[in-house]
């Protein structure tokens, strides 16, 4: 009978089974949870005890910072002649070897080096251009607003009469072309200005092309050589001006005839300078006015 009502009580089985597996489950988790709060425990007692010691450590760093703050009050006003707190710590030498020196010299200074050698460079290329840069055999300068005019075959055309006077076996005459203008603030931004007063205060070069802004530039200044007094009865010379626009002198530098409206040919005359003498500039003259004799010779045919 007790197995039967044992067996007619549905899922008493069961039940019990479930009770024992939800208990299983239960008591590990608890326990878990328990090992858990073990563990938070002990790293909060790490913890503190790592904060309680940096604390004592910090304390302890004060209280011999002060002693030291005293003990320094004290020797600069006299009290003491010496201290037991403060001392002064060396640091022992490091001995090097030769090379690890020059290796340790390379590398603190490798900024200044690198600039030094840079700069040593520079200044060697500068001075082997100087060296090697043969000297022009005659110097004209071009002053006007023209770029025609300028990148012309001026130079060519001057070589034709100029002698070999630097004696290296080649004529070279240089074109030095100032683009100068009637605005001041596009010879500024040029650099012209600069660039003019420099050729002007030198004695490297006597013989001028310019056009109608340089005569307004130039007619205050007594610079130019009177060409009346060297060319009489020449039709093309005014004053100390050879006037260019009416001669062949476009044919031959390679432009158009109307490109030369205005422009002239002028020489300077010897006188002392920013950057040389009246004596220097003499010798200038003297090479160069053989050229433009047969340069006005040529054009006034």
């Amino acid at each position: 009978m007790k197995d039967k009502e044992t067996k007619d009580q549905p899922g008493s089985q069961d039940e019990g089974k479930l009770h024992i597996s939800k208990s299983v489950f239960q008591t590990t988790k608890e326990m878990q949870q328990k090992r858990l709060e073990e563990q938070r425990r002990q790293e909060e007692e790490i913890q503190k005890k790592l904060a309680e010691r940096e604390r004592r450590a910090r304390e302890a760093r004060d209280r011999r910072l002060e002693e030291e703050r005293k003990e320094l009050i004290r020797l600069k006003q006299g009290l003491i002649q010496e201290s037991e707190t403060i001392h002064e710590e060396h640091e022992d030498e490091v001995q090097l070897g030769f090379f690890k020196k020059i290796g340790n010299f390379f590398y603190h200074n490798k900024w200044w080096l690198g600039i030094g050698v840079f700069c040593a460079v520079v200044v060697s290329f500068l001075v082997y251009s100087l060296v090697t840069k043969p000297r022009p055999d005659m110097i004209v300068l071009v002053i006007g607003e023209d770029q025609a005019v300028g990148d012309s075959e001026i130079g060519q055309y001057f070589e034709e009469f100029c002698p070999d006077n630097n004696g290296n076996g080649k004529k070279l005459v240089e074109v030095y072309y100032m683009p100068y203008s009637e605005s001041s603030q596009k010879n500024y931004a040029n650099g012209v200005d600069t660039k003019l007063t420099a050729e002007l205060q030198s004695s490297d070069s006597v013989v001028v092309i310019g056009n109608k802004t340089a005569e307004e530039l130039f007619k205050e200044n007594d610079i130019f050589a009177d060409l009346t007094e060297r060319y009489p009865g020449n039709s093309h010379v005014s004053g100390w001006k050879f006037e260019l626009e009416d001669t062949s002198f476009a044919q031959h530098i390679g432009v158009d005839s109307e490109h030369l409206d205005g422009w002239f040919l002028a020489v300077r005359r010897p006188q002392d300078l920013m950057y040389t003498d009246s004596s220097d500039m003499k010798k200038t003259f003297d090479r160069d006015i053989a050229v433009v004799d047969a340069v006005i010779a040529d054009l006034s045919k």
